[in-house]
Order: C-alpha cells, then structure tokens, then sequence
C-alpha cells in the first residue's frame, strides 16, 4: 500500500476583524489571555490575578462589559474596554420545534452563518455545535456535506455558540450567589457543521475553555467528538482534549463505506478500528459510541449488523451503537429503513451484548435533526449562474 500524504488543513481560520484593532477576548487560551493583557498595559506581576478574574466574569458569569468587572478598579476597566472586546457570534434567527428543540442561525465573521441546535431531554439539554462553516467530507445521506467548505471556526466561534445557548437559555449565575448544579445546557456535542478534526487546534482550545471550573465548568464526559474517522488525530483528541469519542461509522463494508463516507477511502474500516482500539480513553466506563445511520436497502441488513458486531468484538472496543433513523431532505437520494428493520437491526446488536439505542429524531419540523443541517442563507448567496452549474443546467 503506498503512504498517504499527510493530513493538511483545508481551508484557514479568519479571525473576526474587530473595531479600531480590538483584541476579542472570546476564545483566547489563559496563556493567551495573559500574554494580551501584558501586551497592552497590565503589569506582569498582575497578570495571573487579572487573567483569573476576567475570565470568571466571562465564563463563569457571562459578562460582556468591562464596566460591570466590578472587583476591577475603574481606571482598569476603561484601559481593557479601550484595547479589548468580549464578542459572541450573533443570532440571525432562533426556531423552536414542537418538540422543545431550538435551532439558532448564527452569524460569524465575513458574513458567514452556521446553525446550532439545543436539545433539550429530562435529564440533560444538549448543545449540538459546528466546528466549519460549511464541510468538506461530502457523505452523500447528510444536507449538510451538500454546502461546500468555506472555512474553519474559530476557537471564538465554537466556544461562544455555548455561550450564545446560555444566554438564550437564561442560564447565566448571578455573581455571589449560591452554585447551582441543575444545569439546561449539560451536554455539548460536535456533531453540527463541519469535521471537527479538520479544525483540531481551535475546537481544542474552545473545549478546553469550556471545560475549565473557574468558567462553563462542564466535565470533559459531558462533551462528546463527532469524527467520520480522521484517523491521525483521533489519538490526539484523547491526549489534547480527553473528551468522550463518536464515529461517524454508517457502513460495515469499505465498498458501502466508500460511498456514504467518502474520507473511507483515505482511511480505510480496518485503519479506522485500529485507531479506536488504541483510544487512550476508551473504557466501558468511558464507551465510543458508533453512529449508523440507517438508509433502507443500504446497509441496514441482518448481515450488516452481524458484520458490525465482529468489527467491534475482532478489535476489543468497548462501544455502544447509536442508530439513527435517516433524517430525510429535499432531493436526499435515500430512504429511512422501516421502523420494523431498524427494531430487528438493534436486536441483533443488544442480543451481541452491546447498548444499541435508536435516536429518537428531533427538531425534524425545523430541519434540525441530524444530518438536516445546512445554511439557507448560503443557498441563497449563490447565483442563479450557480445553482445552473452545480444542477448541470448551464
């Protein structure tokens, strides 16, 4: 077999471009932070200390004005309000379905829009976030692998579509007041736009924000990874952001595999298992989870299953098995299995002795369900010369 060229980046990340050269505070590292704030005034020896207290204000409290940093001296909080800003990406519109699920179209630099959907559940309320405008991956049953790769969030953009949800959601704590455990948003998932491995360093660095305890405070087992099987960096994720791990698996042949999951041909089903098996974080306690998709006639057959279930036993990986009925779209070129194939599909794998849920769809009246994702505004940017070309019409 001949070496596969290394993994590059796609596209680059493009910071925001901010009034008069403000610096946005949003999405720096500590060291970052710090390092800013010695750039433009705060003595060094001070600098730890005003690092913690800023980024409790923003993280822990949810706080966009300096004025408001009231255990700051006043003279300080005009310095940073003159050098620095705390921006989040804006919400162009905000659907709640019928089921509680809220999908938010939110607005980032250039112009550019990305979706994020919020789930709420009895016992947790998932945030479903997006690593690209856009994605590169085309797996042919997702709308959104259907909009072309813009380019990469930033570690801003992924961060503060949290902070966004939490502002909507009214779940801000008031400073001084007695910690609450009950949280509405519990859960993230990067399992929106893009592939998050695509765009390692900055989902990294905006994960690491929200799992700090002086700020989100969310636990690294309430954040879960969505890949379609980057196999270079899937140890890193365990090594660099320690999160719990999904699979984008949806096939048990390469031939089928290839299709629905195109990057199956840079890294093949076995290359992608080896990988999972030497998942540093991968424990019963800690299972990966395989997502399948399941497309009537395509790989939802009894043999399809049994083949899955040796692919995870031949590799010893501890897993569960998340299957999710084909969310359909406009002009999608499949069809969901029936409710009966899907029920005889999950047997087989409970009776193998691993958790086989099937997803419950939501949000599906608002194009949020998984797979739906896709930003009508960059539909509508295009050209009719365009949409011609791209239908085979010019």
């Amino acid at each position: 077999m001949s070496p596969k060229a290394p993994i590059t980046q796609d596209v680059m990340t493009i910071p925001r471009k901010l009034p008069e050269g403000k610096v946005n505070l949003v999405g720096l590292t500590r060291d970052q932070l710090r390092a800013a704030l010695i750039e433009h005034g705060t003595p060094e020896k001070q600098a730890k200390m005003r690092t913690g207290q800023i980024w409790q204000w923003i993280y822990q409290w949810g706080v966009r004005d300096f004025a408001q940093m009231t255990n700051l001296a006043k003279a300080y909080r005009a310095q940073l309000a003159e050098h620095f800003v705390i921006e989040i990406p804006e919400v162009v519109t905000r659907q709640v379905s019928e089921d509680g699920t809220r999908k938010y179209l939110c607005r980032i630099a250039g112009g550019h829009e990305v979706e994020v959907v919020y789930i709420p559940e009895e016992d947790r309320g998932t945030l479903c976030i997006s690593s690209q405008v856009g994605c590169t991956l085309t797996c042919s049953f997702c709308h959104t692998g259907t909009q072309k790769l813009v380019r990469n969030l930033t570690a801003a953009e992924i961060v503060g579509q949290v902070m966004m949800a939490r502002d909507d959601l009214e779940e801000w704590p008031t400073p001084g007041a007695p910690k609450d455990e009950t949280r509405l948003l519990s859960n993230i998932v990067l399992m929106g736009m893009g592939e998050p491995l695509y765009n390692f360093d900055n989902v990294r660095d905006a994960m690491k924000i929200a799992m700090d305890p002086e700020g989100i405070s969310l636990s690294r087992r309430r954040i879960t990874l969505s890949t379609s099987g980057v196999v270079p960096e899937i140890a890193r994720t365990a090594e660099e952001i320690g999160c719990l791990l999904a699979i984008s698996f949806h096939a048990t042949t390469d031939e089928t595999r290839d299709v629905l999951v195109p990057i199956n041909k840079r890294w093949n089903i076995e290359e992608l298992l080896q990988a999972l098996a030497s998942y540093p974080n991968a424990s019963n306690s800690e299972r990966i989870t395989f997502e399948y998709v399941m497309l009537d006639g395509v790989n939802d057959s009894d043999a399809d299953a049994h083949r899955l279930i040796e692919h995870i036993k031949r590799h010893n990986i501890p897993a569960k098995i998340n299957l999710i009925p084909f969310n359909e779209w406009p002009g999608a070129p499949y069809k969901r299995s029936s409710n009966n194939r899907i029920r005889a599909f999950a047997n087989i794998i409970y009776q193998a002795g691993y958790a086989s849920p099937i997803r419950k769809t939501r949000g599906e009246d608002i194009m949020a369900a998984c797979g739906q994702l896709k930003s009508a505004t960059e539909r509508a940017r295009k050209s009719r010369k365009q949409i011609e070309s791209e239908a085979g019409l010019g």
